[in-house]
């Protein structure tokens, strides 16, 4: 029986195909495909038994041991949820970390249930050469970095332009100690990987915000590091009432709605309180104890308020630590770095300016393609 095989295009992600992983769990953790479910051909242990199989008595063995394990009620549950998934998504695709004989036998087990899935020549191995060769290409084409202090929307800013890469939210973290979302943090392959995806559109430019290479727990891909510490740069200016009424939308609005959908009035308040007063604490280096307590005590007083309905009661803490911990830093490190701005304005100057430059740098390349 021919089993169906198709090239690892990323069309595949920008056709929002449904991607089944059939690896086992913890190489599922440890890096996926975007959009990627995982129905593993071998769980962990079973993983794990037959790569000592393979190690000490050869392939034979270890493909045998396969299939001793994998056998009666277990791989007629594995079938079963493949079958559920083909059904509910006719153009699904199979994978394994190299399109090789885990994904060849789900296909072939499918096909003896009459299902016929392709499977990806060359797996998750090669989808992500391909993934992280969209970063590197994005590496060399012209850049823009926007900068400013915090609470001045430059996230925003990026969303609203179609070539800008928002890192942050591949990152799942907002990049400051109050930034960690309240669900898990992407592993490192899982960041660069939506970082590939959010780069698949064509655009021959690419407009970032200023970041350390550091955001929660992941880091930029070097070579796009160094291109955004070469790139020109424009800065946000706006007036500290306009963006503390962002940051208590960030900090706190956003968050609350996060923790309530996913855990519920009393859990979910509970674990956003220990979120933000375990975030203060860990600045106690910086601010000083005196600085600290006074911040705390601020804190929970608008803890207090805000369960009676007055959420601007956090200003009063975010306030202070704006001026006296962010801004400050960042002044310090605009400092230390002399960027030349191209651009200082408020926020819609800009966006406008991040557009204008956008359609500069989109002549010169489209003239060269022409001369090509």
């Amino acid at each position: 029986m021919t089993l169906p095989v198709i090239e690892p295009d990323l069309d595949l992600l920008r056709q929002e195909r449904l991607l089944i992983d059939v690896r086992a769990p913890v190489e599922f953790l440890q890096g996926s495909l975007p959009g990627a479910v995982n129905l593993p051909l071998l769980d962990d242990d079973e993983r794990r038994q037959v790569g000592i199989a393979y190690k000490h008595q050869g392939q034979a063995a270890a493909i045998e041991l396969g299939h001793r394990l994998v056998s009666g009620s277990v791989k007629a549950e594995r079938v079963r949820a493949w079958v559920q998934q083909a059904m509910q998504h006719p153009d699904a695709v199979l994978y394994c970390f190299r399109g090789g004989m885990r994904s060849q036998i789900a296909q072939q087990w499918l096909a003896e249930a009459g299902i016929k899935l392709p499977r990806i020549r060359g797996g998750w191995k090669v989808m992500r050469q391909r993934l992280c060769s969209r970063i590197s290409a994005a590496a060399e084409r012209p850049l823009l970095v926007v900068g400013g202090l915090t609470g001045c929307a430059k996230t925003r800013l990026i969303q609203s332009l179609p070539n800008g890469l928002d890192l942050e939210g591949c990152a799942h973290h907002k990049g400051s100690a109050f930034g960690r979302h309240p669900l898990l943090s992407p592993a490192q392959i899982d960041f660069e990987h939506d970082m590939g995806r959010s780069l698949l559109s064509n655009h021959e430019t690419c407009v970032v915000e200023d970041e350390s290479r550091h955001i929660g727990a992941v880091n930029i891909p070097l070579d796009f590091w160094h291109a955004m510490e070469r790139a020109p740069r424009i800065r946000v200016e706006m007036p500290l009432d306009w963006r503390l009424e962002q940051i208590r939308r960030d900090y706190i609005d956003d968050l609350w709605a996060i923790y309530q959908n996913q855990f519920g009035d009393w859990l979910g308040w509970a674990l956003m309180r220990k979120q933000l007063s375990s975030a203060l604490l860990r600045l106690k280096k910086r601010l000083g104890s005196a600085r600290l307590a006074r911040l705390q005590r601020l804190q929970s007083l608008a803890f207090t308020e805000h369960e009676r309905g007055n959420r601007q009661a956090h200003e009063a803490w975010l306030a202070p630590l704006l001026t006296e911990y962010y801004d400050p830093m960042y002044r310090y490190q605009l400092e230390k770095h002399s960027h030349c701005f191209l651009h200082v304005g408020d926020w819609h100057s800009c966006l406008e300016a991040a557009r204008e430059w956008s359609a500069n740098h989109l002549q010169p390349l489209a003239q060269h393609a022409v001369k090509q």
